[in-house]
């Protein structure tokens, strides 16, 4: 039964990473707008999800690592939010937004694999998370750049709290 439980963890992370996946090809202005409701549903039904559900016991760390799973996910999702942001900068002419643009869209990438490795209760995710503390305070150094960009501002938040989880799960599994 506590086998199930973790598939279905998995499986509800894995449809989150592909619909949060299809989010990064949509560019346009009405199409930023629906990504943000489409991954903020995703990130509900994956808190509901967990929620209702117990961790696996075949892993002592399980619920460590789903919560794991579900800040990277949301940090992924602001990075990618402050990607479109910064891209929008960048297009009236802000170039020295160009440097953070890139740094988000890359750090949207390590979380939703550190995500996806912790969902899944990887042998590897305690690399991961290494990789992803990098990234995130990385992230984090060029979105401070601008303090007074909202907008920004939330992603370095994420971010942050990406690199306390990441850390402490990197610890545990190690």
């Amino acid at each position: 039964m506590c086998c199930w439980s973790a598939r279905v963890r998995y499986l509800r992370i894995l449809v989150q990473q592909l619909t949060l996946g299809k989010m990064i090809m949509i560019r346009s202005a009405i199409g930023r707008k629906l990504s943000l409701v489409i991954s903020s549903l995703a990130l509900f039904a994956v808190a509901v999800g967990a929620s209702e559900t117990t961790p696996a016991a075949d892993s002592p760390n399980a619920s460590t690592m789903l919560k794991c799973a579900t800040v990277c996910s949301e940090c992924q999702v602001q990075c990618d939010s402050c990607f479109s942001h910064c891209a929008k900068l960048v297009t009236e002419g802000k170039k020295e937004h160009a440097k953070c643009m890139s740094m988000c869209v890359d750090c949207a990438e390590c979380c939703k694999m550190c995500a996806s490795l912790c969902a899944r209760q990887s042998a590897l995710s305690a690399y991961a998370c290494e990789c992803c503390v990098k990234c995130c305070n990385d992230c984090v150094s060029a979105c401070e750049k601008f303090p007074d960009d909202k907008t920004m501002l939330a992603c370095a938040k994420s971010c942050r709290n990406c690199v306390k989880e990441c850390e402490s799960m990197a610890k545990m599994t190690k």
